[in-house]
């Protein structure tokens, strides 16, 4: 199934994730699933993420506060996970696109600050020009 992989501190990515093994292998472990939004989608990640002290990575609505360590976005049927469309990728890539950084919580409300995420991706190293003279 495509999902739309979320990374702390990075960009959001495409991925291709088939069966169970591969969505925890996805998260970091076992995988647990929030339905926050009003769309047949879920936001799946790892069940332990607090306890596993993984990074912060970005807030929630609806009174979930934030998700900690890696998640990824995918769809709903009806009884099991399924890909997004092409239409969802793009609407879930842009709302979250910006990086966030946790500054303080209370309850489940947290207060973060968006900053622009790295990509997961490297950039290709600059090419050398010839010898100099």
């Amino acid at each position: 199934m495509r999902v739309l992989m979320v990374e702390p501190g990075m960009a959001p990515y495409e991925m291709e994730l088939n069966g169970l093994k591969e969505m925890q292998e996805a998260v970091g472990g076992r995988i647990t699933a929030i339905y926050p939004l009003e769309e047949q989608v879920a936001l799946v990640s790892n069940e332990e993420s607090i306890w596993l002290k993984m990074p912060f990575n970005r807030s929630v609505e609806g009174g979930y506060g934030g998700i900690f360590g890696p998640f990824f976005v995918c769809g709903l049927s009806v009884d099991s996970f399924c890909s997004l469309t092409p239409e969802q990728m793009a609407r879930y890539q842009a709302k979250y696109h910006q990086a966030e950084i946790l500054l303080a919580a209370h309850g489940n409300e947290v207060e973060t600050l968006k900053v622009e995420p790295r990509t997961k991706h490297s950039p290709k190293p600059p090419q050398q020009s010839g010898p100099r003279r």
